[in-house]
Order: structure tokens, then sequence, then C-alpha cells
């Protein structure tokens, strides 16, 4: 871990070589990452007030592998474009989701992709402890709003009796995977790397 910028995955792996490549480049991971949120928000299963998902396991990639700045922009632009009225939060889109009790969820995305981001960027995306503590922590800032905005609607008591409670396990195992295959991902770069170097020598 450190505690100075380093690269990202999705800079290590997509290297463009100019300006407009690279604004292309991140336009691309940003959109994509969205769709990727709105894809995993329909993998979805209905036990109550709070749907399962897999969304967090999207979010949480879209910062590790992004960065702080696109990882966060990423699911902002999957707020704002569900808030105009694609339909592509788990129970549909529009303006009016604002209303719903889950709407705080989808508000904790954007700061959770940011914190794992940032984090990464440090280098905690690099081994297998520190990656999944910062997915942990990412999944913490993501429960904040989303249980806060519950409690509005149903009480704090219960907004934890239905709304993180039963998300316990199955947000342990997405934050193992995904903690997971961050440094799996790192450790394959860096083997590719050091045979292109003997392949050149």
């Amino acid at each position: 871990m450190s505690f100075t910028n380093q690269s990202v995955f999705a800079d290590t792996i997509f290297l463009p070589k100019t300006k407009t490549v690279v604004a292309i480049r991140d336009i691309i991971l940003v959109f994509g990452f969205a769709f990727a949120t709105a894809v995993c928000a329909k993998i979805k299963l209905e036990i109550g007030t709070v749907p399962i998902t897999m969304q967090t396991f999207a979010v949480l990639l879209s910062g590790a592998l992004l960065g702080s700045k696109r990882g966060g922009l990423s699911q902002l632009t999957y707020l704002l474009m569900g808030l105009s009225g694609i339909p592509w939060f788990s129970r549909g889109g529009g303006i009016g989701y604002i209303l719903s009790p889950t709407f705080g969820y989808i508000v904790g995305f954007v700061f959770a992709a940011f914190l794992v981001g940032w984090l990464s960027e440090r280098g905690f995306d690099r081994r297998f402890k520190s990656s999944i503590l910062g997915m942990f922590l990412g999944n913490i800032v993501l429960y904040i709003p989303g249980l806060l905005y519950l409690a509005n609607f149903i009480g704090l008591g219960r907004a934890l009796a239905v709304g993180l409670y039963p998300f316990i396990v199955g947000d342990l195992l997405k934050i193992l995977l995904a903690g997971l295959l961050l440094p799996i991902g790192w450790k394959i770069i860096k083997l590719r790397s050091e045979n292109l170097t003997t392949f050149r020598n």
C-alpha cells in the first residue's frame, strides 16, 4: 500500500497514446460500468422492501478498476440516467424513484465507488488483505445513506432488519470475490510484463 497515486487496473490494460483517445476510452469505461451496474440490478432476488441484487459487486469493481473519479462518475451516470427515465434501477426508473425507500443505496453507490477507487489508487487492490479491506470500507460507505434514507420510511430499527441484516452474508461473498479478482489480475499483468521483458531480451 502507498499514499501516493498509482495506476489503476484500467489504465494498465488500456494505454492510449493521445488525449483524444484517452477521453474516448474514459467515456466508454464510465458508461460501460454504468450499464454493468444496470445489468447487475436486474440479477435480483425479491425478498421484501430491499431486493438482493448483484449491484454492489459492479459498484465495488467500478471503483477498483477505474479509480476514484471515473468509478464515482460511472455510478453518478447510472443514478442520473435512471432518474431520467431509463428503467435500469432494480425496480424501474424515473424521477419518482427519489421517493423509493431504496434510493439512498443508489446515492451510496457513488460514494462507495469513489472511496474504493481512491484506495485502489493507493495500492489497496494489489494484495488480497488490503483489497478486501478496501471493498469492505466501500460497502460500509454504501450502506450509510442507504440505511438512513430507508429509516425515513420505516424507522431505523426496521431499516437494519430489512436493509442490512439479510444482506450481510451475500455482501461478504461479493466482497471476497471482488477482493480476490483484483490481486489476481495484477499478478497476471506482472507475469505478462516479465514475460515480455524476457522475450525482448
